[in-house]
């Protein structure tokens, strides 16, 4: 196996691997379930940081699209069903066992992956569609609310909650994802506009 075939089999390796052991699973098991020698890792690998970096470019930075701002902030379709379509995407992405067993054994050490990948959801769907929903609503524009980040937040957590159910609980979870986003999204709608016009 040539050396970039061989990096990416023990990638894809640690990928399935940290999915199912978390980050404290030790290198010397991976290397035995990929049936090479511990050392063969470090030689792609200065590190286990660095293996677990690429783990998370891997599995998160290569699956972002750029467009999906891009989305949230086109004003030739109204906000819910920008933030319908967003989701729909996110969800057909992310949903998946890996990705999100990761995540969550990711956010009980000391990695900050999480945190790095969540800054990239604040900064890039959160924030723009706050700004959004008050230019839909004709509200004054200014720095985003405490109370305004967390009712959006509160939406994205409860998408990826049914992600959670399925791959971490291993709870039935309905096939029809895509019904199940565009209910919760319009639910949002359903109530928080009301919210901001309060203030």
């Amino acid at each position: 196996m040539r050396g970039e075939e061989r990096e990416q089999h023990i990638l894809e390796g640690a990928v399935r691997f940290f999915a199912e052991c978390g980050f404290d699973g030790q290198t010397r098991e991976l290397a035995k379930r990929l049936g090479i020698s511990h050392a063969v890792i470090y030689r792609h690998f200065d590190s286990k940081e660095a293996l677990i970096e690429r783990v998370y470019e891997h599995v998160y930075t290569s699956r972002w699209q750029a467009e999906w701002q891009d989305w949230i902030i086109d004003r030739s379709q109204p906000l819910e069903n920008r933030m319908v379509r967003f989701y729909q995407a996110y969800a057909a992405c992310v949903f998946e066992y890996e990705w999100v067993r990761i995540f969550i054994a990711s956010g009980l050490n000391s990695y900050g992956l999480p945190q790095r990948y969540l800054d990239i959801v604040r900064t890039r769907i959160i924030l723009p569609a706050i700004a959004e929903m008050r230019q839909e609503l004709n509200l004054p524009q200014h720095a985003p609310q405490e109370a305004e980040e967390e009712l959006f937040w509160a939406l994205h957590g409860g998408v990826f909650y049914m992600a959670i159910r399925k791959y971490i609980y291993e709870t039935k979870v309905t096939d029809d994802v895509e019904a199940a986003v565009t209910r919760t999204v319009k639910a949002f709608f359903g109530g928080v506009p009301a919210i901001f016009r309060a203030g």
